[in-house]
């Protein structure tokens, strides 16, 4: 984070002038005024006011979920590097190391559950509410391609035997994934049942009516 501190006649003006040179606008800093002193001169007929403040950046979404996601890294004895890449509507956090399965969990649960955690966190930071996707060395990415493969596989055999077919149960994110996919075909329905965390997708031949 920058920070820079300037002087001026008034508070306003010492902080225009440290919003110009760190070319940024006053609600994404942090004020501090250091010091506020008047002096006048030995007739006491001018009055020179003098007013010093720091003007701090606030840390954005990014660099937030960066530092928290760091911070439990650390505490989950991980060595790792944090990536980032800003996106439109998201950022991405990227985690690169050597044995980072504890990250990942079992079915990706505890790299699911820090996602949940992180941006719990950074939204009641910052009060932003952009999502903050993170993944372990293209972890997701794998897992999506997996999921398409799954769904046009299960499409494929609906389609040749006429009848619906269950998918294992799945997290909301992959579910997704699977309703996405097979979200333009033609005669196919795909919906989800059950209750968390045992709720699956369906993919079922879609009724036909009589015209």
């Amino acid at each position: 984070m920058r920070a820079v501190e300037k002087v001026g006649r008034t508070k306003e003006e010492a902080i225009d002038l440290a919003l110009e040179e760190l070319g940024t606008s006053e609600d994404k800093v942090k004020i501090e005024v250091l010091e506020e002193s008047t002096t006048r001169s030995l007739l006491g007929l001018i009055t020179t006011n003098r007013v010093t403040v720091r003007v701090t950046e606030k840390e954005d979404m990014g660099q937030v979920a960066v530092r928290l996601l760091r911070e439990i890294l650390v505490n989950m004895g991980v060595s790792a590097q944090v990536e980032i890449m800003r996106r439109p509507d998201h950022v991405i956090l990227n985690v690169r190391g050597h044995d980072l399965g504890s990250v990942i969990g079992r079915k990706g649960q505890t790299l699911d559950a820090l996602q949940y955690l992180v941006n719990l966190a950074v939204n009641k930071q910052t009060g932003e509410r952009g999502k903050i996707i993170i993944d372990v060395e293209g972890y997701r990415k794998k897992q999506e391609e997996i999921l398409k493969r799954l769904a046009l596989r299960t499409l494929d055999k609906v389609k040749r035997q006429g009848k619906k077919e269950m998918l294992p149960p799945m997290s909301p994110h992959e579910r997704r994934i699977i309703h996405l996919t097979l979200q333009g075909e033609n005669d196919i329905i795909t919906y989800s049942e059950g209750e968390e965390p045992y709720r699956r997708v369906v993919v079922s031949p879609q009724e036909k009516t009589d015209q």
